[in-house]
């Protein structure tokens, strides 16, 4: 019975935790959105398209790592070479 009850507790923590996030992220896209369109109003070489773009493939790329299952070291997102995990 005690399990269930931490359980339940963990997923309320999970779930606030995931609102707080989600919320935040939300009001920070709804403040940011002016500058971003003054960026790309004088975004005239095109950098911040290819910047995006390149950043959607690194996310791809480590979101298919963790289906895999591949770990970035014994330190995890603490480790200061994880970022070189692609190239061994």
């Amino acid at each position: 019975m005690q399990t269930l009850a931490v359980d339940i507790a963990s997923t309320f923590v999970e779930d606030a935790a995931a609102l707080v996030t989600g919320l935040g992220r939300a009001l920070l896209r709804f403040a940011m959105a002016p500058i971003d369109r003054i960026a790309n109003a004088c975004d005239i070489a095109g950098v911040l398209a290819e910047r995006r773009a390149t950043f959607r493939m690194w996310r791809a790329s480590r979101a298919r790592a963790r289906l895999e299952g591949r770990r970035f070291g014994l330190l995890g997102r603490f480790n200061p070479l994880r970022h070189l995990a692609d190239l061994t």
